[in-house]
């Protein structure tokens, strides 16, 4: 893997995460493909987004931040190794947390949830007619 862009250092440490992860360069099927959006003709000619596969875990990642190569081939790696990572530790990140709490909030009510609601709302309706004003029936 060679990564002209990044400093030795931050490639140094990059390795040395999949090594602690065990994932294995041979592991990972890299692919190149054009990029979307701003960028213009550049863009269009250029083959600069990258897409990682890394086979023993099915985690594919596709990384277009940046209008160079090499630099999104690291960004690949790190976002594939924080995904790996996820997946190896079990817990959900905070970001799919709130993914899953909007996607809870959009989803759409059952019948018998509606139910439910209005059914509370009768239940505090007749709670509330019951505190009206007590009016006398007697004319003095």
């Amino acid at each position: 893997m060679a990564l002209n862009v990044v400093s030795p250092g931050k490639e140094k440490s990059l390795l040395g995460r999949m090594q602690a992860l065990g994932v294995r360069e041979q592991d990972i099927e890299e692919q190149f493909v054009r990029s979307s959006g701003a960028g213009g003709q550049k863009v269009n000619k250029t083959s600069s987004c990258v897409v990682l596969h890394h086979r023993p875990t099915g985690i594919r990642v596709k990384c277009q931040q940046e209008r160079s190569q090499a630099l999104n081939r690291f960004f690949a790696r790190r976002i594939l190794l924080d995904k790996i990572e996820a997946k190896l530790r079990g817990a959900e990140s905070a970001e799919q947390k709130e993914i899953a709490k909007i996607r809870r909030q959009k989803k759409r009510r059952s019948r018998r949830a509606k139910q439910k609601i209005l059914a509370d709302k009768r239940h505090q309706a007749e709670k509330k007619s019951t505190r009206a004003a007590v009016r006398s029936d007697y004319d003095e």
